[in-house]
């Protein structure tokens, strides 16, 4: 599994106007290593499914191929 940085890197080089409630998101993620990290008081489970709630307006194929990457990366057990 890819770091969620350079997931997050990824994501900013793809969507180039992010809606907005999805930018916080997505500059934590682009603190983070894993999905077992924190960002302040948050996990980055938290960060990662709301990152996901706020991101339905990112499509295309890119947006497909790593919402289901970030997807995967929740179902993993700790």
């Amino acid at each position: 599994m890819r770091p969620l940085n350079e997931i997050a890197n990824e994501i900013k080089q793809d969507w180039k106007k992010p809606y907005f409630s999805a930018v916080p998101y997505l500059n934590a993620m682009g603190t983070l290593q894993s999905i077992d990290d924190t960002f302040g008081f948050d996990d980055a489970r938290t960060i990662v499914s709301y990152f996901l709630a706020n991101a339905g307006t990112w499509r295309g194929e890119v947006a497909r191929r790593i919402k289901k990457e970030l997807n995967d990366l929740l179902k993993k057990e700790n």
